[in-house]
């Protein structure tokens, strides 16, 4: 059955059409909103429990979670290319709520340590590692590649959504019974995406051409970016701002905690608001046709204002709004690198060269968290916003010089053109 749509919905929304991209969608949100509770309740777990307001701890745990994305590279990409990728995407589901229900458990009974959280950390990054090319890549097989935008740009908005609603329900959760509790209905709500992914209607996936199993995949998959201008800016960008400008747990943890002196309930509220943000962002892209690398270019100079306006705020609601610009700004570059990757990338090929954009954005955390915790901790939060504007305009230098380059090569090739045909040259005037 498929759903009516019309007007400025068949634009949005064109994706829904699509039954197994409904309950994906369906299950996902639900998900979503146990990750975000997770994420907010770990932070918190960190500086006010485990350690005194300690940013680089703070630093040291995202860094763990993100590690795997490079330390696995060379096999996650081989495997979203070559392995069933429903069933994979079960395995590594089922494998993160477990942990999630572990880290529960020894946080309700009182036994958690810092070293501790380190060690769920890394198993559970380790297991996301999987999960993240996969997870992008079947979006393809369930939509098709004509609506590959949309469904990125709706996969982004569920998740977004669940960030308006998961930090604030983590928020009441920790000042009413606990941090604890975050972290157990998280572990349920992975049950929501199994669930409906067993539902599926498998003659509906498009299946991609697997890839053969070879040693040198990985570099094949590296050798395949060079050689694209284009994705290689767009890893620089990703590399760039997921080093320095993606650590908002750090910004908001920090400026929460030891700027604006805000409780629990404050603190899970910041992160909602940037999530409205967000969620226009993902909708604006959601009725955008293809991006292009214009787009990117835009998106990381507005994060990079939207930054520099944080580090300035001089209150609880000017950062709150300079949050949801971020927001807004990131999502828009977030969505456009992963459309524009996989449709400029072979199918059979996509899993690699999503993993290396998976591993160079998320991967760079693991240097540069460590790094922005200690300019929080030795300089101040304001600074570790400084640091996240100065990657986004970093970022967007990068796309400018390939726009320019690719513009001037167009307009040499042009010229190479009419002069091969005679065509006579306009005088200069």
């Amino acid at each position: 059955m498929k759903i009516p749509v019309s007007g400025a919905r068949r634009s949005t929304f064109r994706s829904l059409r699509s039954f197994n991209f409904r309950l994906w969608t369906a299950g996902g949100l639900i998900s979503n909103v146990g990750t975000w509770m997770q994420r907010v309740a770990q932070d918190w777990l960190v500086l006010t429990q485990l350690t005194h307001h300690d940013a680089s701890a703070l630093g040291i745990v995202m860094g763990l979670q993100f590690a795997p994305q490079l330390l696995f590279l060379p096999w996650t990409g081989s495997a979203a290319d070559r392995l069933n990728q429903r069933k994979l995407l079960m395995f590594t589901q089922a494998t993160m709520g477990v942990l999630a229900l572990g880290l529960g458990v020894l946080t309700i009974t009182g036994v958690i340590r810092l070293w501790h959280l380190y060690v769920f950390t890394f198993l559970s990054g380790s297991a996301a590692a999987l999960d993240a090319p996969v997870r992008q890549t079947f979006v393809a097989e369930m939509v098709g590649d004509e609506d590959l935008p949309n469904a990125v740009a709706l996969n982004s908005t569920s998740f977004n959504a669940a960030q308006m609603i998961g930090p604030a329900v983590a928020g009441l959760l920790i000042a009413k019974v606990g941090i604890g509790w975050a972290f157990l209905l998280n572990g349920l709500s992975f049950a929501a995406v199994l669930i409906s992914m067993s539902f599926f209607r498998l003659s509906e996936l498009r299946t991609s051409a697997r890839a053969h199993r070879s040693a040198s995949g990985f570099r094949e998959g590296l050798r395949y970016v060079w050689r694209k201008p284009d994705l290689r800016a767009i890893l620089i960008m990703l590399f760039l701002i997921g080093a320095f400008g993606l650590n908002f747990p750090i910004f908001i943890s920090t400026m929460a905690v030891n700027v604006f002196h805000s409780g629990a309930r404050a603190f899970g509220l910041l992160s909602s608001i940037m999530a409205v943000g967000s969620l226009s962002g993902g909708l604006f892209a959601a009725g955008q046709k293809r991006p292009g690398l214009s787009s990117l270019l835009a998106g990381a100079g507005v994060f990079g204002l939207g930054c520099t306006l944080g580090a300035l705020a001089p209150g609880y609601w000017w950062f709150a709004a300079a949050l949801a610009i971020s927001g807004a700004a990131v999502l828009t570059l977030t969505n456009g690198t992963n459309s524009i990757m996989q449709l400029s990338t072979e199918p059979s090929m996509r899993g690699r060269v999503m993993a290396l954009r998976v591993g160079i954005a998320l991967g760079g955390m693991t240097m540069g968290a460590p790094i922005v915790g200690w300019i929080a901790n030795h300089f101040g939060p304001r600074w570790s916003l400084a640091a996240g504007a100065a990657a986004g305009f970093a970022a967007a230098l990068v796309a400018a010089v390939y726009v320019l380059a690719r513009r001037n090569k167009h307009a040499g090739a042009s010229l190479r053109k009419q002069s091969a045909s005679g065509t006579p040259q306009q005088p200069l005037r």
